[in-house]
């Protein structure tokens, strides 16, 4: 097993399609593509790279730590009993276990993302 691994941002394989559970959808169609691109600590930790298109979602992490790295787009989140603040191509942001927000893709969006369970 590879201890270096680089992340394609432009994959040339086929995305995982998804779209957002209907609990969690606010307003818009948004659709999803995952592009997994490793696995490790016997699936504990995450990465690759997402894809979605606008809309709005409830984003509830749990007991999930993810870090997102913005390659296009623009979002916005929305911290529960918070300020919204806004992420574009360049921002990098961690939403941290207990994240409990507003998920707002305003652009088409691609990040990578790293997530610990």
């Amino acid at each position: 097993m590879p201890l270096l691994k680089t992340i394609d941002t432009s994959p040339s394989f086929a995305p995982r399609k998804s779209g957002p559970p209907p609990e969690r959808l606010i307003s818009g169609n948004p659709s999803f593509k995952s592009w997994a691109q490793d696995v490790a600590r016997g699936e504990m930790i995450h990465t690759g790279v997402w894809e979605a298109t606008p809309g709005e979602t409830r984003s509830i992490k749990g007991e999930t730590f993810e870090f997102c790295h913005i390659l296009s787009g623009v979002v916005e989140l929305t911290p529960e009993s918070g300020e919204p603040v806004a992420y574009k191509a360049g921002d990098s942001f961690v939403m941290k276990p207990g994240f409990v927000g507003v998920w707002k893709t305003i652009e088409t969006v691609r990040k990578i993302y790293v997530t610990v369970m």
